[in-house]
């Protein structure tokens, strides 16, 4: 990749992006300045899914690692390698070969940086966490992984677990989203038939 990987030092933290705390606080590699990017597949990878589904998802698995809203869109951060192992994993539990919107993002890939915790700033609509990483500490270790079935320690829901809580959910919106549609189209008066 052309873009530096880790940001130079800035003279202030007035001028600073969020680009040396993602750097100093939690080694994470970045991109750009105006939006700092978060690389993907190096310290972790992203489930991004609708933001309506993510919340349920939340809901239904409790913990996780970090996650961010950017938009319509939630993104959840998992262990690295995890990208790659999502079609196969979804495969596995049976949801190969329906349309979901769940997609993974790594190596290669970025993500637009949300605004560090505790920071104003950042445009209308720009990236934030709902559930921010904690400085200092090794972030890998509280990513969903595919380490086994259950959970590791109970603390944080293992890939397994997470995808298949995104999977369920993202089929159940798309079906509420059907039938929404299917209501709305037949003739007023006319009963839905049933066999």
């Amino acid at each position: 990749m052309a873009a530096a990987l880790v940001p130079t030092p800035r003279s202030s933290p007035e001028s600073d992006d969020g680009s040396q705390w993602y750097a100093q606080e939690l080694g994470w590699h970045t991109a750009g300045t105006s939006p700092v990017r978060l690389l993907t597949g190096l310290r972790f990878d992203v489930l991004e899914l609708p933001a309506a589904v993510g919340h349920a998802v939340l809901r239904r698995v409790g913990r996780t690692g970090p996650v961010a809203l950017a938009g319509r869109r939630m993104r959840l951060l998992v262990a690295a390698g995890s990208a790659d192992e999502l079609p196969g994993l979804l495969d596995w539990l049976e949801w190969g070969g329906i349309a979901l919107a769940l997609a993974g993002i790594g190596t290669g890939g970025h993500i637009t940086a949300p605004v560090p915790p505790g920071r104003a700033g950042g445009s209308p609509g720009a990236a934030f966490w709902l559930r921010p990483p904690e400085p200092h500490q090794e972030v890998e270790l509280s990513l969903p992984a595919l380490a086994g079935l259950g959970s590791r320690g109970g603390d944080t829901p293992d890939l397994v677990r997470l995808v298949d809580a995104a999977a369920t959910e993202c089929h159940r919106a798309r079906l509420a989203h059907a039938r929404t549609h299917l209501l709305a189209a037949r003739p007023t008066g006319q009963p839905l038939a049933f066999s």
